[in-house]
């Protein structure tokens, strides 16, 4: 018999025999009427983990990772309201079971089941994975990850207090809600954890409104790796801006005293608060886990026989809510309910297709109040002097800025985030003037931390905002990057389009900036977003363009609910010249506030057919440079801007190109991992023949003189143009 079923077995034997594990007399200040309710919740998120186990066994379930041990989150539930956001643990099924309780018409056995099952009835997924989450209950669907969840927790918080202030019109969740966030004590050692909560307590300390509850629930180990007795009360007990509480979670009654405490000061004070919920883990990790491979029999046992569904049934018979007998039928009754479910629920039809595994990784359009664009007095007002400057052909920096400015002014829920963004105007000045202008509430200064940086933004989205964070250079975004792939794109997809979190991240990146930064500050390399299904990259090398697409940016995040990434090429902000010094062939007027560069559009410039140049950013750039010198020696020549790295505007790519004998693919990222691997398979699958590309190498780039020595050159473009040309005539 395996683990579960000895657990099952003694608990039976044990409540017949009024067998019961020590503990602290039950509460007397708890109705028994409510612990009951909390008892049932607790014996169908046992019954749902044999049940899910048996399901794997008989080839028809999916997902082993159980509940078992941590039933005290029945209890949290219960002392939170349904419109509190709960950004669940894994092991949190009784909480979903509970807070279903307080919501009319849920069917929480039927819908975790279908879950199990893959089935696409799936309320919360489709089938495209075993998550716990719910609409209707406000839980945004997790998926088994590593504290990637927390920093968006602490952004849905707060942006609580943001809403109450500043309205927006797709706001979901009122104004003395709380977010709540659980997790588990191993995975309070990971980075993303450590961040977010310092990310909490700098913004409490600081006396910003936070209303979070942190429920750490501590089994006392992280798969195989036991936390070292004490380490969670040590570490969060005494940390300024947080308030801590701590509570047994296998007596019912202590957990829902010390939860309503906890929940009712982050209500009322809008701090946050970490409740330390103690636990025991039953089965071991998940069902292919062998526990006894690492712990000893006198541990597994120790925890077994301190089962906290034994301790509810005591602590019930002592307050004379309900008899050990009653107990056990409320029990075999929540099996007997789990078994006939699940019969039901693994005939459900299930995923087949690609088509219809992909189907939510889009998320779906929403109604949004529609806009007319900027109101002529308010920007007028707003501009000032700025308005005679727009006049004039300006760099690529200014005109970014002036686009966030106007869309500021047109969208009331754009909110600007990130690192010196504010007072400072951003490192290269793109957002100079924002903050005097929209005040601090729409501008913020975060703290130093990308994944706090992103978090703010995924809570803020989740609450009606359109934020555009900030990433000041590239290469920190891999400090952050499982905030986009693990937490922004995937939502859509594993809520079947129900939540989403849409943003426009805007990132400044890519190389040749002269006599300054490096490898980290010149970061060459896109292949970390590329590979994300479902994220939109835009990449303008102009400043007219980053306007328009700036624009479409945001329409697509506000309208189309989609994650954008926005790279902002740093040696294209300041660009003037183009050909020779003083010509200003690279500066550009301010489109006009309703004028847009829609996705999938790419730029064409010149209309000769020897030879196309396909690039991108700082690539457009130095090829129009290069087309100059090509018309010079009588190649006629083409410049394609690709614009939009992804999704990759394939068709208009291939009818810019198809009058043209040659193609050469001009990339300023890395050979490996970049655009050009895309482009090549574009053209060649395509049927054409004379393609090339031109890459940067598979190198760091280097400070100082070297700084594009490992880059594309124009004197290598011309080379390698040529030699197409000329093998092609």
């Amino acid at each position: 018999m395996d683990r579960a079923g000895i657990v099952h077995e003694n608990f039976l034997k044990r409540v017949a025999a009024h067998d019961f594990p020590d503990g602290s007399a039950a509460r007397r200040d708890v109705p028994q009427e409510k612990m009951v309710e909390v008892f049932r919740a607790q014996c169908l998120s046992r019954q749902l983990d044999r049940t899910s186990r048996a399901m794997q066994k008989a080839g028809q379930g999916y997902y082993t990772i159980g509940s078992s041990g941590h039933e005290g989150m029945a209890a949290v539930a219960e002392s939170l309201h349904p419109t509190d956001m709960a950004f669940l643990h894994y092991r949190d099924a009784a909480f979903q079971i509970q807070r279903a309780a307080q919501v009319p018409g849920q069917t929480p056995a039927w819908d975790i089941l279908l879950s199990f099952a893959a089935s696409r009835d799936d309320p919360i997924s489709g089938g495209r994975h075993k998550v716990l989450g719910s609409k209707a209950l406000n839980i945004p669907p997790q998926t088994s990850t590593i504290a990637s969840h927390m920093p968006k927790a602490v952004g849905a918080a707060y942006s609580i207090g943001l809403a109450r202030r500043l309205k927006p019109d797709q706001s979901r969740l009122p104004h003395d809600a709380v977010v709540m966030c659980s997790f588990g004590d191993a995975s309070t050692n990971h980075s993303t954890a450590q961040g977010a909560i310092n990310a909490a307590c700098w913004s409490s300390y600081q006396s910003v409104p936070m209303p979070l509850l942190l429920v750490c629930e501590d089994n006392g180990i992280g798969i195989s790796t036991p936390t070292p007795e004490g380490w969670i009360a040590a570490n969060f007990a005494h940390r300024p801006g947080l308030r801590y509480f701590a509570c047994n979670g296998l007596d019912m009654t202590e957990t829902l005293a010390v939860a309503g405490a906890a929940a009712a000061y982050v209500r009322r004070h809008r701090k946050p608060a970490f409740l330390h919920l103690r636990t025991i883990r039953l089965y071991g990790h998940a069902g292919s886990d062998v526990e006894a491979t690492y712990r000893s029999p006198q541990a597994i046992a120790a925890d077994e026989a301190n089962d906290p569904l034994l301790h509810s049934v005591r602590l019930m018979h002592e307050r004379q809510a309900c008899a050990p007998q009653e107990a056990l039928e409320i029990y075999q009754n929540a099996g007997t309910q789990c078994t006939r479910l699940a019969a039901q629920a693994v005939t459900r039809p299930r995923l087949k297709t690609s088509e219809d595994v992909a189907a939510s990784l889009i998320p779906p359009a929403r109604q949004v109040v529609p806009s007319n664009g900027p109101d002529a007095s308010e920007r007028d007002a707003l501009f000032g002097s700025d308005l005679r400057t727009m006049a004039e052909p300006q760099p690529m920096g200014r005109l970014i800025s002036w686009a966030l400015a106007d869309l500021m002014l047109e969208h009331g829920e754009v909110i600007v985030a990130g690192e010196d963004v504010g007072r400072k105007g951003g490192v290269y000045g793109a957002t100079q003037k924002l903050q005097a202008r929209f005040g601090p509430d729409r501008v913020i200064d975060t703290l130093l931390d990308e994944q706090s940086i992103l978090g703010l933004a995924l809570g803020l989205a989740h609450n009606g905002f359109v934020p555009i964070p900030e990433i000041q250079f590239l290469a920190y975004l891999h400090n952050a990057e499982d905030q986009l792939r693990g937490e922004a794109a995937t939502l859509s997809f594993f809520s079947d389009g129900q939540f989403t979190n849409p943003m426009v991240l805007r990132i400044a990146g890519l190389g040749y900036q002269k006599g300054f930064g490096g490898h980290f500050h010149n970061d060459n390399s896109l292949a970390v977003l590329r590979d994300i299904p479902g994220l939109v990259i835009a990449c303008p090398s102009n400043g007219a363009d980053a306007a328009m697409m700036l624009r479409e940016a945001v329409r697509l995040a506000r309208e189309e609910q989609r994650v954008v990434v926005f790279i902002e090429p740093i040696a294209l902000y300041p660009m003037r010249d183009l050909h020779v010094a003083g010509d200003g062939g690279w500066l550009h007027h301010y489109p006009a506030p309703d004028q847009r560069i829609a996705l999938g559009d790419v730029g064409v410039v010149g209309d000769g057919t020897d030879i196309a140049l396909v690039s991108y950013g700082n690539g457009r750039y130095l090829s129009e440079k290069a087309a100059k010198v090509l018309a010079e020696q009588g190649v006629g020549t083409r410049v394609i801007d690709i614009r939009w790295l992804a999704p990759q505007p394939d068709a208009a790519i291939l009818a810019a190109t198809q009058d043209c004998a040659s193609v050469l693919i001009v990339d300023e990222c890395r050979r490996t991992g970049s655009q050009s691997e895309a482009l090549l398979s574009l053209f060649t699958e395509a049927g054409r023949t004379r393609v090339a590309r031109l890459t940067a190498e598979d190198c760091f780039i280097a400070t100082g003189p070297a700084y594009a020595a490992t880059l594309p050159s124009v004197e290598g473009i011309v080379s390698a143009a040529l030699g197409l040309a000329q093998g092609a005539s």
